[in-house]
């Protein structure tokens, strides 16, 4: 991995905030998590996605991802 596609990914991320985006965990031995949230902050080195269950009696949480996730493809994010 680049610093420059670590930077492209961060660009891309800020541009986004305040989007609502659809997420990919990739959580290992072919389980695949897809959940719905809004990208919330961005720091140099993390973004956090706030995601808010509503067919569940769930309380919203925030999930933190670094940008490397993207990279590696541990999530995928598309925009809704």
């Amino acid at each position: 991995m680049q610093q420059a596609d670590f930077n492209k990914v961060r660009a891309s991320v800020h541009q986004q905030l305040g989007r609502k985006v659809l997420i990919q965990l990739d959580k290992g031995r072919n389980k695949i998590d897809v959940q719905e949230g809004i990208i919330q902050n961005a720091y140099p080195s993390v973004f956090t996605i706030l995601v808010n269950d509503e067919c569940e009696d769930n309380p919203p949480q925030i999930l933190s991802f670094s940008y490397s996730d993207i990279i590696t493809r541990d999530i995928r994010m598309k925009l809704c």
